[in-house]
């Protein structure tokens, strides 16, 4: 323990709250960021005492570290990453860190689509229910600087493929995995089966007592799983086939079955989150909270009163019998896709930004035959000109979220649904997803 060096790459959310749990725990900590330190993180390393440097990586600061704690931003072919695995140097999450600090335990959701969404109504349910639980992991506080400061018996932990990557005695108690389709593949040799086996690591170190949760219907789950030793119980969850222990679809009406307590059943139409996607989202909550022997009673009633999170799906208005809706998180094309299953009227699509090597040959078919026009907001809408040109009549070039919302007005007719869901990063035209969505809501109200 004597002059352990704990070295942190990446000063936000994460970074900082893994410096005050190292510097809690007695060690020599350092900061290191390659970018400019928001103002907040750096007056609470002030604060702290704890030393730090931006818009640098000092080798011999970082090389003579016991241990790094990095950034789930921040990729392994980043040359102070490569340096560390040079020496030999172990290169670890924030989460893995904060987990040896705690006997807490811990649901982990991930999955390319659904897991702040899932993350927030597992959370809202045993919060509902009565149980000292905290939220973190991709979402809210830092997990490590509530080990630190406070002090709960679960935790409900939102976790990517990047934070796993980095975990390696992590344990879930319970692992919930929702999908996995395309994202990030540049973080991954453009290779699916990496990042499938990226996400299987939720279920690493999981013993016979731990439990795994998992979609029935999502391929390449059914793909990898077979690759892997899974130790834990399993329940999937499925909408297209019954499962004797776990969550299925009959009749309009979610069923759960977990062994020791009496079934689950809410019709489909009770549950606060709608759309197919989200029925999945309610299922791997719901088995979660029947693994916890939570009273049904609660169960139903938080599924119900459940308000998702902002920029995913979020209703905004409805104007002359238009619908406007704000899903400015969908970053991806999975995630627009998601978005426009989960819609049944006619939509005017505000689609576009910066491009991460989309196919939005997926989008295809629910583009044709629910959108009426697509309104493109980014700097190069080409892409989008070429991929929809056959399967829409308007597409329309905008440079700011108030002459999108202008445009979408004046096409749309009663009864459609305007939904800004770009399945693009937003950093041409906006300052991050949440601006975006800010920007759509506030031009929105002003019509």
């Amino acid at each position: 323990m004597e002059n352990k060096r704990v070295v942190i790459l990446g000063a936000g959310e994460s970074g900082v709250g893994a410096a005050k749990l190292a510097q809690k725990q007695g060690f020599d900590v350092f900061v290191s960021d390659f970018g400019g330190i928001a103002d907040r993180y750096k007056i609470a390393l002030q604060e702290l005492n704890i030393a730090f440097e931006e818009k640098q990586h000092t080798e011999a600061l970082i090389l003579n570290a016991t241990e790094v704690i990095k950034s789930p931003g921040i990729p392994s072919t980043a040359p102070i990453v490569k340096a560390l695995k040079q020496n030999a140097i172990p290169v670890i999450s924030e989460i893995e860190f904060a987990k040896r600090y705690t006997n807490a335990k811990t649901i982990c959701i991930t999955g390319s689509n659904g897991k702040s969404t899932t993350t927030m109504l597992t959370y809202h349910i045993l919060q509902n229910a009565g149980l000292n639980v905290g939220l973190a992991g991709n979402i809210g506080q830092s997990f490590a600087a509530q080990v630190a400061d406070k002090n709960f018996d679960w935790y409900v932990l939102e976790i990517s493929s990047f934070m796993l990557d980095d975990m390696f005695d992590f344990r879930a108690d319970i692992a919930v995995l929702l999908n996995i389709t395309p994202d990030h593949l540049d973080r991954y040799d453009y290779k699916m089966e990496n990042y499938a086996a990226s996400k299987m690591r939720i279920v690493q170190n999981q013993t016979k007592n731990d439990v795994f949760i998992f979609c029935a219907d999502d391929e390449e789950t059914q793909n990898t799983i077979p690759k892997i030793t899974i130790n834990a119980i399993q329940y999937p969850f499925s909408i297209q086939r019954k499962v004797e222990s776990g969550a299925y679809l009959q009749d309009n009406t979610l069923h759960i079955n977990t062994p020791l307590k009496q079934e689950f059943t809410m019709s489909i139409s009770e549950l606060a989150l709608q759309g197919k996607h989200n029925i999945y989202n309610s299922m791997a909550s719901g088995i979660v909270a029947k693994v916890l022997e939570l009273r049904n009673e609660t169960i139903r009633e938080s599924m119900g009163n459940f308000k998702n999170i902002e920029h995913r799906l979020e209703f905004v208005a409805k104007i002359s019998d238009v619908t406007y809706i704000n899903d400015s998180k969908a970053t991806n094309v999975n995630s627009t896709w998601y978005a426009l299953e989960s819609v049944g009227t006619d939509v005017v699509l505000i689609l576009g930004g910066v491009d991460k090597g989309n196919d939005y040959g997926m989008l295809k078919d629910l583009v044709r035959s629910k959108v009426k026009a697509i309104v493109c907001l980014g700097k190069d809408n080409k892409r989008i000109h070429e991929a929809f040109e056959d399967d829409v009549e308007i597409i329309v070039n905008t440079f700011s979220a108030e002459e999108a919302v202008q445009v979408a007005y004046h096409i749309a007719k009663k009864g459609n649904t305007v939904l800004l869901s770009p399945a693009c990063a937003s950093f041409d035209l906006f300052k991050n997803y949440e601006d975006r969505g800010n920007q759509f809501k506030a031009a929105v109200k002003e019509l």
